[in-house]
C-alpha cells in the first residue's frame, strides 16, 4: 500500500500547489483585484479529498504485511497467483446501468413518478448484482 499513499500524496501536493498558483495567477489577472472562489476551493477540496485517501492507504499499510509492490527487492514473480474472483457473465450491470439512466431521464424532465421508479429499480438491481452467487443455479452447493 506504500505505493498507493504516495501516489495519493503527490497528487495531494500538487493539487494544493495548483490552488495556490491559480489563486495567485486569478487575484493579479482580473480587473477587480479579487481572488476566483470557485476553481480555487474546487483545487483545495481536490486535495484534502486525495489526502484522505493517502491517509487512508498509509494507515492500512502500517497494518498488512508489506506486498511484493511495497519492496525494491521483490521479485516479479512473487506478484503471481489468484487476483480475485470475476465474474464470468453476468446480466446484471446493464440492468443497474439502465435503471440509472431512467433515473437520470427523471432527474432531467423532474418527473417525480419516473424518479421514484427508477431509485426503486437501481436498488432491485444493485441488490440483484449483489446476491448473485447467493441464489439461484450459481449458489454454492452445501452438504
Amino acid at each position: 500500500m506504500k505505493a498507493e499513499y504516495r501516489m495519493f500524496g503527490g497528487v495531494a501536493l500538487f493539487l494544493f500547489f495548483a490552488a495556490a498558483l491559480y489563486g495567485f495567477w486569478t487575484q493579479g489577472d482580473s480587473d477587480v483585484g479579487q481572488l476566483e472562489w470557485v476553481g480555487t476551493v474546487a483545487l483545495i477540496l481536490s486535495g484534502l479529498l486525495c489526502t484522505m485517501c493517502a491517509g487512508f492507504f498509509w494507515f492500512v499499510s502500517r497494518r498488512i504485511d508489506p506486498r511484493p509492490e511495497d519492496r525494491a527487492d521483490a521479485e516479479i514473480a512473487e506478484g503471481a497467483g489468484e487476483v480475485g474472483f470475476f465474474s464470468p457473465g453476468s446480466y446484471w450491470p446493464f440492468g443497474l446501468a439502465l435503471s440509472c439512466a431512467l433515473t437520470a431521464l427523471g432527474l432531467v424532465f423532474f418527473m417525480w413518478w419516473l424518479i421514484a421508479i427508477g431509485l426503486v429499480a437501481v436498488i432491485a438491481s444493485a441488490c440483484g448484482l449483489l446476491f448473485e452467487y447467493y441464489t439461484g443455479t450459481r449458489r454454492p452447493v452445501e452438504f
